[in-house]
């Protein structure tokens, strides 16, 4: 019984599963349909046409229809036709890739801090018709912090110089015109003549002056003994990273040199002077840049004179234009007067801190890097003065303790970053000082080292100052200025006397997020922990 319901159940089954094939086909022929229909509308092109005869004969133009031969009743409708596969490119036709090789490029003016907004080229270490290749030094600009090297992103030909030594050139404008290969250099030259000519439109309005200026030739002779003014203005041998290079290069003693530059810098033109090279196409630009500048005094005193609420100049006064670094101070300091700060003095005994000196100076370790360790081990305990306030609507809690120490350099000041100051110990924090040090004065300092402070260190105690208030750099929540450690008379509770050495610190702090009571707070750790200096080496 158990046989015959089998056999009788099976061919049933295998009927209806049979009925069900058609309709499978139909789909699958359908997605097929569908599959082509798409392909043919992404990979339409005039070739196209080229391979009509290349698709299936027997699949175009056919009506293909599907019918069951087990059951009569199971037959399907015919099938709309379907899409011609004439028009279909054959899957032997290669794809085209089209692909834009840009072979001329622009060599642009760098963002080379936060608030860099125009940079003068220092000097062009790469001539026109060098060969360079990615990641080589190009040219040296300065920013309103440093003289940086600018690397190449390409290889290729430096093709032309649109910016020469000693110009300026807002962020982001062409420089220099980089060629690919040789037969591109004069469509290069092409390009950067036309820029020069767009920018020439500026230059019209100074063009009369000189003339007007000529004309009374007797008089203008008294510019002349200015130019000695200049060269004897900066007691210190300053030259530019390329002037240096080419001293080692030829041997020549920098300190005999004089600087025909800005404050008496060193020039690669002095250094070549000295050498007895031949002066290159850039000097010819350069003089023609310094024969230039006279003018500009003699256009000043018409200009003042339009406005009357400028006084006029003292006789024999020199107006001495900003550099780009007391540009950039000038800027900040402006800034600093929008936001209202107050400023809260502490006494800080220093008899401690004097005897941990004594025994760390022989290691290298610096009283700026004893009272940079001391105020970030204080900002770990109060993180409210380590916080910032840039938009007026919010603050941030800075996660990593950075103090900015300010340094006098010649020509402005700059304040290196001693970064994660807490977590670094005592004599390595004070190598990498040294080391800022160094780069700060040759200017040679990275972005990220000059512009990410949280806190600021000002010490004049070395020059014997022994209280003074210091300005909040913008974006920061305070700064510290200490003054010298002096003996001072102090009477204990018993009413007994004694001399310590005490300095008097005096922070200025942001009143929109930091408190008196937070200050004061802040002020009491430092002083416990410098009367305590041995935790300083921990």
């Amino acid at each position: 019984m158990q046989t015959q319901f089998g056999s009788a159940v099976f061919p049933r089954l295998l009927r209806r599963s049979l009925s069900y094939i058609p309709s499978i086909l139909y789909s699958l022929h359908s997605l097929l349909n569908l599959f082509h229909f798409f392909r043919f509308l992404s990979n339409s092109s005039p070739q196209s046409q080229k391979h009509k005869e290349m698709a299936s004969p027997f699949l175009s133009n056919t009506i293909i229809s599907f019918s069951s031969s087990l059951s009569s009743s199971s037959s399907l409708p015919r099938l709309a036709p379907s899409i011609p596969f004439s028009a279909i490119r054959s899957k032997s036709t290669p794809r085209r890739i089209l692909t834009v090789r840009s072979k001329i490029r622009e060599i642009f003016m760098p963002a080379l801090s936060s608030t860099m907004t125009e940079g003068k080229i220092v000097s062009w270490v790469k001539s026109e018709g060098d060969v360079l290749s990615k990641g080589e030094s190009v040219v040296v600009v300065e920013s309103d912090k440093a003289d940086m090297d600018v690397e190449t992103f390409y290889d290729g030909i430096l093709a032309a110089i649109v910016v020469g030594e000693g110009e300026t050139a807002p962020v982001g404008a062409a420089i220099g015109i980089l060629a690919e290969t040789e037969d591109e250099i004069a469509e290069a030259k092409a390009k950067a003549a036309s820029k020069s000519g767009a920018s020439t439109p500026s230059a019209p309005p100074p063009a009369p002056t000189p003339a007007a200026a000529s004309t009374p030739a007797p008089p203008k002779s008294t510019p002349a003994p200015a130019a000695p003014t200049v060269a004897e203005g900066p007691r210190k041998t300053v030259a530019t990273p390329y002037a240096k290079k080419l001293a080692k290069q030829h041997k020549v003693d920098i300190e005999s040199v004089v600087g025909t530059g800005p404050y008496g810098r060193i020039t690669p033109e002095d250094i070549e002077a000295a050498a007895g090279l031949s002066p290159s196409k850039k000097n010819v630009g350069l003089a023609v840049v310094v024969e230039t500048k006279p003018a500009a005094p003699a256009k000043a005193p018409a200009a003042s004179a339009a406005p009357s609420s400028l006084p006029p100049p003292v006789p024999g006064s020199t107006v001495v234009p900003f550099t780009t670094m007391q540009s950039a101070v000038s800027k900040n300091m402006v800034e600093s007067l929008s936001v209202p700060t107050f400023r809260v003095g502490y006494p800080v005994t220093t008899d401690a801190l004097d005897a941990l000196y004594e025994k760390v100076k022989p290691k290298g370790v610096t009283m700026t890097a004893l009272l940079a360790k001391a105020a970030a081990m204080a900002l770990a305990q109060h993180p409210v003065v380590n916080s910032s306030c840039k938009d007026g609507k919010s603050f941030t809690y800075n996660s990593n303790i950075n103090i900015a120490v300010a340094v006098a350099i010649n020509g402005g000041l700059i304040t290196p970053v001693l970064q994660d100051a807490d977590k670094l110990d005592l004599y390595l924090l004070s190598q990498k000082w040294k080391e800022l040090v160094e780069k700060a004065r040759a200017k040679q300092l990275q972005p990220q080292e000059y512009n990410s402070g949280t806190f600021t260190l000002s010490n004049l105690g070395m020059f014997g100052v022994d209280r003074f208030d210091a300005i909040l750099p913008p974006g920061q929540g305070a700064i510290m200025a200490v003054g010298a450690s002096k003996p001072t008379v102090v009477a204990d509770a018993d009413g007994f006397f004694s001399v310590k050495n005490k300095m008097l610190v005096n922070v200025t702090a942001d009143h929109r997020i930091i408190y008196g009571a937070d200050l004061a707070a802040f002020l009491q750790t430092f002083s416990k922990i410098v009367e305590n200096a041995e935790s300083l080496t921990l």
